[in-house]
């Protein structure tokens, strides 16, 4: 991937002390993968649900190699934590098919704010970090594709251990 290529991180701002912490671990993971600060443009969303209309028009701009969707949706007393996980889910991999812009998925989905906390910088990680080396994974074995096949070797795809900084487990 061209080290430079803008990408862009767009973020809920309903439950903000999370998804502050999401952006920032996205943030973070994506300048150590090479991407200087000044490429990667922050979007915000008003809740969840407009982060699948935000990372749509990012995606479709030309402007942006990749997007990550950041949010943090708590169970209520009601199933509308579900519906709103869902059709994020759903609209997220729709923009990714129909665009080809690959749109990482980093969406908490936590019964209480303790496990949000955990999961956005706390004892289980930061997964925005997570969504964000997704991302920078994905570009990287997009562009191990497009070498292959620019090669005439399209059954000669580089692994993506090959070609990519070891995860936190070493694999």
């Amino acid at each position: 991937m061209q080290q430079t290529s803008p990408v862009a991180i767009v973020v809920s701002r309903y439950n903000r002390s999370v998804t502050t912490r999401l952006l920032e671990g996205a943030q973070a993971e994506i300048e150590r993968r090479g991407v200087p600060a000044d490429r990667i443009a922050v979007i915000e969303a008003p809740g969840a649900f407009e982060l699948t209309a935000l990372s749509n028009a990012a995606a479709r701009s030309g402007a942006y190699r990749g997007v990550v969707a950041l949010g943090c949706l708590i169970h209520g007393e009601t199933l509308h934590d579900r519906y709103i996980a869902e059709a994020v889910a759903q609209g997220i991999t729709k923009i990714t098919v129909e665009t080809g812009v690959p749109v990482a998925f980093g969406l908490i989905t936590a019964e209480t704010s303790d496990h949000a906390n955990a999961r956005s910088g706390g004892a289980k990680g930061n997964k925005g970090a997570e969504a964000a080396a997704a991302l920078m994974d994905t570009l990287g074995m997009m562009d191990a594709i497009g070498r292959a096949v620019a090669q005439g070797r399209p059954c000669e795809v580089e692994r993506l251990d090959t070609i990519l900084p070891q995860d936190k487990a070493g694999n």
